[in-house]
């Protein structure tokens, strides 16, 4: 592994060791099918697309009996690691690798495995939004609904929240390897000291970023970059990237 210049999007960490318990399948919903591929190497291919020379590290779970080479996009620099119990473990998995190789101005970027819908333009435009930030952002979308707050462990209103200035937060993720590093560090410690998982502690590589006291800027990305979680999810992907491809036709 070698590092190019500092405003480069060199390295991607991709964690994909879930279970996807809510999707009901008999296999992890990154490899179920969507637009004649599975979930994973749709994911993947988009990434490459946008980022030829970033190596990829796909944090898959030790005991993974269904990933295959033959997924990977044509001329992708990958590294598989092994990830963990939580999204949070396999990110750190992927920075560790990453020590000795990675200098801390890199561009290191997260994406949710389940966001294959992402494009390949949107990526691009999110780096060049970014350029010369020292911390680093995310992808966003405003808030358009209408939010409820509800009562403390029931089905009903406590009040409706402010959409004003309320954002979505989407992925990737993109952040300075030296600023999400020392995040993910200091959020493993809270948790540790609090007896909370990391789970409890963080939601996403923004909020153990903002605990550092930094603002992770906020990179309008678009709603079409759906989240695979439930089943209705994966017919929804499938419609929205035959969209997309008829969109480019």
């Amino acid at each position: 592994m070698t590092s190019e210049p500092f405003e480069t999007v060199r390295w991607v960490i991709v964690p994909a060791a879930g279970v996807g318990r809510r999707m009901g399948s008999d296999v992890p919903k990154q490899y179920l099918p969507l637009a004649g591929r599975c979930v994973l190497s749709t994911t993947l291919a988009r990434l490459h697309e946008a980022w030829p020379q970033a190596q990829q590290l796909v944090c898959l779970s030790p005991q993974d009996a269904y990933f295959d080479t033959g997924m990977l996009p044509d001329g992708i620099d990958w590294l598989r690691i092994d990830g963990g119990a939580e999204r949070a473990d396999s990110v750190w998995a992927g920075l560790v690798a990453l020590e000795g190789h990675a200098n801390p101005q890199d561009w290191v970027a997260v994406h949710d495995v389940a966001r294959p819908c992402v494009r390949s333009q949107e990526l691009r435009a999110m780096a060049a939004a970014l350029r010369g930030d020292p911390v680093g952002g995310l992808l966003a979308v405003p808030a358009s609904d209408t939010m409820k707050r509800a009562c403390a462990g029931q089905n009903q209103v406590a009040h409706t929240e402010s959409r004003v200035d309320l954002w979505h937060a989407l992925t990737p993720q993109l952040f300075r390897y030296g600023v999400l590093r020392q995040a993910m560090y200091d959020a493993y410690q809270r948790a540790e000291a609090q007896g909370r998982s990391i789970a409890e502690t963080i939601t996403d590589e923004a909020s153990a970023v903002e605990a550092l006291g930094l603002s992770p800027r906020l990179v309008a990305g678009r709603r079409d970059n759906l989240k695979i979680t439930h089943p209705e999810d994966l017919a929804l992907a499938e419609q929205i990237i035959a969209a997309q491809q008829d969109a480019l036709a």
